[in-house]
């Protein structure tokens, strides 16, 4: 098992957004299960942000996860005050509009429809699970469900949500997550934790303590 955090920062008139994506390995395939959804009120300062998920990831299970953010644009300077105690967990993402995927020595560049494309895939195999319980679970499915890509003018590919005034905050922390999962397989090394499941199979109670 491992855990998966993907960070959306937003600015002025977009949310920041945190997704924990839960990654099981089975003999078909990795599946993954949405065990966390959060979204930051509007204009919530960056080191707010930080403090948040350092305390999320202070305690088990998430303890040994890896922490991935959108560096792109504003996102560099809340990388620099996650490193300084997270320094071991934290990969960088910086979205791009181009074709291929690049290292730059400080981040990865991933191209927009990459990230989607993730999703898409795990979507289209039945190996994402999103629990109807979270709290923002709808919001997240509207964002899935308005998400589409637009043929433009230029002829380049344009990923987002259709109109003006929607937001797909949740939807980017989830594929910036799904993204590293897929691409970037690493074993588990932190502790063993016993979750046990109820007896209708349904795990998602073992988890409630970060909405407490």
């Amino acid at each position: 098992m491992r855990w998966i955090l993907g960070l959306d920062l937003g600015q002025v008139s977009d949310y920041s957004a945190l997704v924990a994506l839960q990654q099981n390995e089975r003999a078909d395939a990795r599946h993954y299960a949405v065990r966390h959804l959060e979204r930051f009120a509007l204009g919530t300062p960056y080191p707010a942000v930080a403090a948040r998920v350092q305390d999320l990831v202070s305690r088990l299970p998430l303890a040994a996860s890896c922490l991935v953010v959108d560096q792109t644009g504003v996102g560099r300077a809340v990388v620099d005050l996650l490193r300084q105690s997270l320094a071991a967990q934290v990969r960088p993402i910086t979205i791009t509009a181009g074709h291929a995927v690049r290292w730059d020595g400080s981040s990865t560049h991933v191209p927009k429809r990459e990230l989607v494309g993730a999703v898409q895939v795990l979507l289209q195999t039945r190996r994402l699970q999103i629990s109807a319980k979270l709290t923002l679970a709808a919001v997240l499915k509207t964002e899935m469900q308005n998400f589409r890509v637009r043929i433009v003018a230029s002829a380049q590919e344009v990923f987002g949500a259709d109109r003006a005034g929607q937001h797909d905050d949740l939807m980017l922390a989830l594929a910036l997550a799904a993204w590293v999962g897929e691409t970037i397989p690493e074993p588990y090394t932190g502790p063993v934790v016993y979750s046990p499941l109820r007896e209708d199979g349904d795990e998602d109670d073992a988890y409630r303590w970060w909405e407490r």
